[in-house]
C-alpha cells in the first residue's frame, strides 16, 4: 500500500517490543505475574504477545498480496521467506558460543517461536492467494473444530484423550513420538507440531482484519471492535469446554487473543489513523525491523547466558552487580533488567529507522 496504516505498524513494534521484555527478565526466579505464562489453562497478558504476532502476520499478508499479481515467483519468495524464519529458529536452538558451536543434534529443539512463524506464514500466505474470504472463512471455522475434535475425542495408545500434560494427551503424544528428544520438554513443546495448525489460524483472523483496513469501509474501528468483542465471547463460552491454552493453542485460545488483538488494534487505529494523533514512534520503528530485534534479542542474550563470569554467567553478573539492591524487590530489579534490554533494542530500532535500514527476512 502507498499509504501505509500507521496503527498496523505500531501494533507490529509494541508486539516484538513485549516479546523482547517478556523474554528477557533478569531472572527467572523473581518475575511480576503478569509477565509470566499460565501455568497450564488459562492466559495471562504474556499469553496474548505470541498470537498478537501471528495476527499482525496474517494482516500484513493480506496488505502484501491482494489484488497482487499471482506468478510462481511469488510461490518462490514465499517459500524462501519461510526457510529463512525456520533457519534462523534452527540456529538460534542449536547455536554454542564454544566449539564445535553447535549442539550436540539429539539435543536441538527442532520446534521454535521463529520456525512456527516461518510455517505459519507460508500456510497462511499461500491459502490467502489461493482462496477468497468467504471459502477462507470456512477453512478456519474448520481447522479449529477439527482440532478441537482431535484434541478431545482420538484416544492415545488406547487411553482416553486428556487435555491435561500427560501421556495421553494427543498433542504432546505426536511432539514426542515425531521429535523425540528434540522438544522443549520431555513431555511437550509449546510450539509443537499438532498445536501449529491452529496458529496457522490465528493469522489467517489476522488477514480478514487486513481486508477490513484496506476496505472502502468507512467504520473500520467500530467493525473490529464488533469482530474482536464477538471473538472473545465466542472464545470464552468455548473455554467451557475446550479451555485456553497457550501450549496446545486451543482453539478457544486462537478466538480470544485474536479478539483482544483486535480491539487493541481498533484502539490503535482510531487514534492515530482516524484521529491523527501522534504517539508510538519508537514501536513503529521497532515494527520496521520486527525480526532483526526479535533475532538479536534472542541471539544476545544465549551469548550472554553462556559467557561465564565466576560462578555465574555475564547475564547473572550483570544482573547482581547493577540491578540488585536492598531498597529494590527482585521482582522489581528482574523488570527493570528487562526494560534495560528493551531500551537498548528501541535505540537500536531507532538508529537503524533513521538510516533507513530495513532488513527482510
Amino acid at each position: 500500500m502507498k499509504d501505509r496504516i500507521l496503527s498496523v505498524d505500531i501494533f507490529r513494534g509494541a508486539t516484538i517490543i513485549l516479546m523482547v521484555l517478556v523474554n528477557t527478565p533478569g531472572t527467572w526466579s523473581n518475575v511480576y505475574a503478569p509477565f509470566l505464562h499460565a501455568p497450564w489453562h488459562g492466559y495471562t497478558p504474556t499469553d496474548l504477545v505470541f498470537p498478537f504476532f501471528l495476527f499482525i502476520v496474517g494482516t500484513s499478508i493480506a496488505f502484501s498480496y491482494n489484488n497482487r499479481k499471482i506468478d510462481s515467483g511469488v510461490y518462490k519468495k514465499i517459500t524462501i521467506r519461510s526457510l529463512k524464519l525456520i533457519g534462523l529458529g534452527l540456529f538460534l536452538g542449536a547455536f554454542l558460543i564454544s566449539f564445535p558451536f553447535f549442539k550436540d543434534f539429539s539435543d536441538i529443539r527442532f520446534p521454535g517461536v521463529l520456525q512456527r512463524i516461518g510455517v505459519v506464514f507460508f500456510f497462511a500466505a499461500i491459502l490467502f492467494i489461493n482462496f477468497r474470504w468467504k471459502t477462507l472463512i470456512g477453512i478456519t471455522i474448520a481447522l479449529l473444530v477439527g482440532y478441537w475434535l482431535l484434541m478431545t475425542l482420538v484416544p492415545v495408545n488406547g487411553i482416553a484423550s486428556t487435555l491435561d500434560r500427560a501421556p495421553n494427551n494427543l498433542a504432546n503424544w505426536i511432539d514426542v513420538t515425531v521429535f523425540g528428544s528434540h522438544n522443549y520438554k520431555a513431555d511437550y513443546d509449546p510450539e509443537g507440531l499438532l498445536s501449529t495448525i491452529p496458529s496457522i489460524t490465528s493469522a489467517l483472523l489476522g488477514i480478514f482484519t487486513g481486508l477490513v483496513l484496506i476496505s472502502k469501509q468507512t467504520k473500520k474501528a467500530t467493525i473490529l471492535v464488533g469482530i474482536g468483542g464477538s471473538l472473545l465471547i465466542i472464545g470464552h463460552l468455548w473455554d467451557l469446554v475446550f479451555p485456553i491454552n497457550k501450549a496446545l493453542w486451543t482453539s478457544s485460545f486462537v478466538l480470544v487473543t485474536a479478539g483482544w488483538a483486535n480491539l487493541v488494534l481498533a484502539l490503535i487505529y482510531y487514534l492515530t489513523d482516524v484521529k491523527k494523533l501522534q504517539f508510538g514512534s519508537i514501536f513503529r520503528y521497532a515494527g520496521a525491523n520486527a525480526i532483526v530485534v526479535y533475532f538479536l534479542s534472542s541471539f544476545i542474550a544465549k551469548i550472554m547466558g553462556q559467557i561465564k563470569v565466576g560462578d555465574t554467567s555475564l547475564h547473572g553478573w550483570l544482573f547482581n552487580t547493577v540491578y540488585v539492591h536492598d531498597f529494590i524487590s527482585l521482582e522489581s530489579s528482574s523488570l527493570l533488567y528487562g526494560l534495560s534490554v528493551v531500551g537498548f533494542y528501541c535505540l537500536l530500532a531507532y538508529v537503524l529507522y533513521q538510516r533507513k535500514i530495513f532488513i527482510k527476512v
